[in-house]
């Protein structure tokens, strides 16, 4: 059976009523019939029937064998670092996600916790930057928002060789494309924000272990921490799981047909996206994954944020907003927006420059967007040959 058939038919029809969509139990407590004996939920911080569901539903997706939802992506990853305690390190990979290397590095931190940042794209840093006090390899494969690659297997086996749990941020590829999981990883997370609610309607954070009693341990912090997420939030993201599939097919067409033509533009320096032969790990991407995703970014040859920000506010189809993955593209400058946060040398360095623009293409008809950035991209040029000439006519 296919993964798409599986995913629709492992959204279970309301036993009680047959309803084909999945009820929203929007309710906070349950009748019991004695102290401690009830129908499986007692309060809805411990439990809800809706969030089970997605539970049960995103665990069976990426061959897991417990899920819990949290509140948000953040939340879902706050419950992975508690895993650790104070003396425990975590190998991080170098381009990550703003909000997750604040958490790192303002809140735990400061509670013994220390974080090594390596370029994970070759796995030899990653076997030489493990330690005895490694417990945890942070990866996200593909990364937010240079899209390097990290060899998943590879990895997995080092974090088992040194007794290390691996997590994967598996967000930008989706259990669609990509299931960690089955390629040794331990933990995966997803913020449901992005493609599983498919929407920009929600907030959402997901977990799923490879073992059931890492999860039972998770799913003990989700309780003790009360980062859950609601019964409608929950029915949101089942109901965008259900065209997961449909959905990222289209986005891994457009996302290849414009990465193509940023390839030619004279305005464009690099472009960074795996479905590219030109990208350094691509053989790993399609060996490793079903599709390339949604994403696209690229830097430009005029290397400013001025630039950047020029071609974000100019685009028509292509929105100027934080997050992604949604039915509608979507344009972010990372250097002042989703990575802000990082320091401008580490951001530099792990290859996150000032003119760097990331696309979430959505659902929109390709040729269409890729005339809204050929027009951005044709202004840019034209500035940059304006501002030439001023500067000779001062000459």
């Amino acid at each position: 059976m296919s993964n798409a058939t599986t995913l629709i038919h492992s959204i279970p029809v309301d036993p009680l009523t047959g309803a084909v969509s999945v009820p929203i139990y929007q309710t906070s407590t349950f009748v019991q019939e004695a102290p401690g004996v009830n129908r499986g939920y007692d309060y809805a911080r411990s439990g809800n029937p809706t969030r089970a569901t997605l539970e049960n539903l995103v665990a069976t997706l990426e061959n897991g064998k417990i899920g819990a939802a949290f509140g948000s992506g953040l939340a879902a990853i706050d419950a992975v670092v508690k895993l650790l305690q104070s003396g425990d390190e975590i190998l991080a990979v170098d381009d990550i996600y703003g909000g997750a290397f604040r958490l790192f590095t303002q809140v735990y931190e400061k509670f013994g916790i220390k974080v090594n940042y390596v370029d994970c794209t070759n796995v030899n840093n990653v076997l030489d930057a493990i330690t005895p006090a490694t417990k945890l390899i942070w990866l996200e494969t593909p990364t937010n928002p240079t899209l390097k690659i990290s060899d998943i297997r590879a990895i997995a086996n080092l974090a088992k060789a040194h007794s290390c749990w691996l997590c994967v941020d598996n967000t930008f590829a989706t259990p669609a494309l990509q299931q960690p999981l089955s390629l040794g990883a331990d933990i995966v997370i997803h913020s449901a924000t992005k493609y599983l609610g498919g929407h920009s309607d929600l907030i959402a954070g997901l977990v799923v272990t490879k073992e059931k009693e890492l999860g039972e341990k998770i799913r003990f912090y989700q309780n003790a921490t009360g980062a859950i997420l609601g019964p409608f939030d929950s029915w949101l993201v089942i109901r965008g799981i259900e065209t997961l599939h449909l959905r990222i097919k289209q986005h891994c067409q457009s996302a290849q047909q414009i990465a193509e033509f940023l390839e030619t533009h004279p305005a464009v320096d690099k472009v960074y996206y795996p479905g590219l032969s030109s990208h350094h790990n691509h053989k790993i991407a399609k060996a490793q994954s079903k599709g390339f995703g949604g994403i696209v970014t690229f830097s430009l040859k005029n290397d400013t944020a001025q630039a950047a920000i020029q071609l974000a506010t100019s685009t028509q189809y292509f929105k100027l907003a934080e997050s992604l993955g949604g039915i509608k593209s979507l344009i972010s400058h990372p250097a002042t927006m989703t990575h802000k946060t990082i320091p401008e040398q580490k951001r530099i360095a792990a290859g996150v420059s000032n003119s760097l623009l990331r696309l979430s293409v959505g659902l929109e008809v390709a040729e269409d967007l890729i005339a809204d950035l050929k027009q951005a991209l044709d202004g840019i040029l034209l500035s940059t040959q304006n501002k030439n000439f001023d500067t000779l006519t001062c000459a």
